[in-house]
């Protein structure tokens, strides 16, 4: 197990490669990147099982991760990057013409760690559900994780796969929620937003934690937990992760401005002063 000051260390320069990638395109989504970094490195350096060496689209005996809300692509380029996927010096390409990390992830140009394009909300759950159908079929011991976000639960198709994921009892299929209260428009609450959560998806049969995702003692905790409890639930599990839109950099912090829009000069050195380097830029 990974120690978690290791892991705060790999975070916090995720968060700065995110600030640099989408500044040199001037384009592309930080603040929800920001917010999820903590959780997708736990994720990616500690909590799944797989193999960057040996990229499978079929993920046998594997942990397997589909980012539904794909528009924050590069925290998850980051984090795949880092962790050996592909060289971390293609971070630099990023939303560039005939890059392969394109502003939301996908399979055309074969990156690995990439096994379905996302980023259309609503669907990822769905394909992580057959993801998970496939692994009970094949009596494969692989866990299927997916991250949504809070204001992509408003679209419908969502509240479809929740119901059929509970009937199906699907134990192996974790479901994280990036709880940041914020999307492109506004506030969650002002635009279509959900009280009691929790009470929703436990009304629809699942098994239903909360964590603060920007604590990543508490994040590698909750799944410590919930993995030893697996095998045991007879439901799928969602996680409802309170973030912070913006995460790390303060001016950042709180706002659905920085949902999809670029740092200019000024600001990047502004975030950069906030996030020094642990790991080597690329």
């Amino acid at each position: 197990m990974a120690e978690v000051v290791d892991l705060e260390k790999i975070a916090h320069q995720v968060r700065r490669d995110i600030v640099r990638m989408v500044h040199v395109c001037q384009s592309g989504h930080p603040g929800g990147s920001l917010g999820c970094a903590d959780l997708l490195t736990a994720l990616y350096f500690d909590i799944m099982k797989h193999n960057p060496a040996n990229f499978t689209m079929e993920a046998k005996n594997e942990d397997v991760f589909i980012l539904s809300n794909g528009h924050i692509s590069p925290v998850f380029y980051s984090v795949l990057a880092r962790s050996g996927y592909f060289d971390v010096s293609e971070l630099a390409t990023f939303r560039k013409l005939n890059s392969r990390l394109q502003g939301h992830p996908a399979t055309e140009e074969g990156l690995p760690g990439i096994r379905i394009a996302t980023g259309s909300l609503g669907q990822g759950l769905s394909v992580a559900i057959g993801y998970a159908l496939q692994k009970r079929l094949d009596k494969d011991s692989g866990i299927v994780y997916c991250n949504t976000g809070d204001g992509e639960l408003q679209e419908g198709q969502n509240w479809e796969a929740i119901m059929y994921a509970a009937n199906q009892k699907l134990n192996k299929l974790i479901l994280t929620v990036d709880e940041n209260k914020q999307q492109i428009d506004g506030s969650t609450v002002d635009i279509m937003g959900f009280d009691q959560l929790n009470n929703k998806f436990e009304a629809f049969g699942w098994n239903v934690l909360s964590m603060n995702g920007n604590k990543m003692s508490e994040i590698m905790d909750t799944f410590k937990k919930l993995k030893m409890q697996l095998e045991s639930l007879k439901k799928p599990t969602v996680i409802i992760m309170k973030t912070e839109m913006g995460q790390g950099v303060d001016f950042m912090m709180g706002s659905h401005a920085w949902h999809g829009i670029a740092p200019n000069d000024a600001q990047l050195e502004q975030a950069l002063a906030q996030l020094p380097e642990t790991l080597g830029d690329y």
